[in-house]
């Protein structure tokens, strides 16, 4: 953009975009849960670690919880990895959905033996 003086000879030579395309990109959060099986015969001590761990490696990576807890210890349907019941512990979150939160804790949990089974699922506001 040129701008004139009162002389009609430029002063300020500066280029701007227009305010449309200088909008501010919003971050909106989504609110996730996080549903995963820990094997039964994990002692307390580890199972406690191994929460902790995978908390930190939602919040690490941008998400910020909002309550993790132990359901109950429960029979499974059907056996999986030679086991007919597991400890179920949920996780609610929130984070953005570009976040490296989900794939990370994702990738994690599929090679973490303790862990059998997981889901996460996006919650409807």
């Amino acid at each position: 953009m040129i701008e004139y003086n009162s002389v009609g000879k430029t002063h300020n030579l500066r280029r701007t975009q227009p305010a449309s395309l200088v909008q501010k990109e919003e971050k909106s959060m989504t609110k996730y849960e996080i549903l995963y099986i820990i094997r039964p015969n994990i002692d307390e001590e580890a199972k406690a670690a191994l929460v902790e761990r995978f908390d930190g490696i939602l919040t690490d990576n941008g998400a910020a919880n909002l309550e993790s807890k132990d359901w109950e210890k429960r029979k499974l349907a059907y056996e999986i990895n030679d086991f007919r019941e597991g400890i179920y512990h949920i996780a609610t979150f929130e984070a953005e959905t570009t976040s490296e939160a989900l794939s990370e804790f994702d990738r994690l949990a599929k090679i973490n033996l303790d862990i059998l089974r997981h889901m996460i699922v996006k919650v409807e506001a």
